[in-house]
């Protein structure tokens, strides 16, 4: 999946609250098993790393591609960069 294609499902899936706006405060990764990005819904191989975390608003855990990870931090952001919390 291109770039664009995921950032438009992940400004989906913010507006529609599938991805939480909040910070993410502590993150850890390794290698994928198998998962299911949060974002892309794409499987996250074990050559690939996975990047998780537990949002400030108590949902499941988030799981992410590296890629993917960093996509949503940008897109979580108002326009004028400044993040919502």
């Amino acid at each position: 999946m291109d770039e664009a294609s995921v950032r438009l499902l992940i400004r989906q899936k913010l507006a529609d609250g599938r991805l939480p706006h909040d910070h993410i405060p502590r993150v850890w990764g390794g290698p994928g098993n198998g998962e299911i990005c949060d974002a892309c819904d794409q499987k996250i191989e074990r050559s690939a790393l996975v990047m998780e975390g537990i949002a400030v608003d108590g949902r499941k855990p988030l799981q992410l591609h590296v890629a993917c990870f960093h996509l949503w931090d940008s897109e979580r952001r108002d326009g004028d960069g400044i993040v919502v919390e």
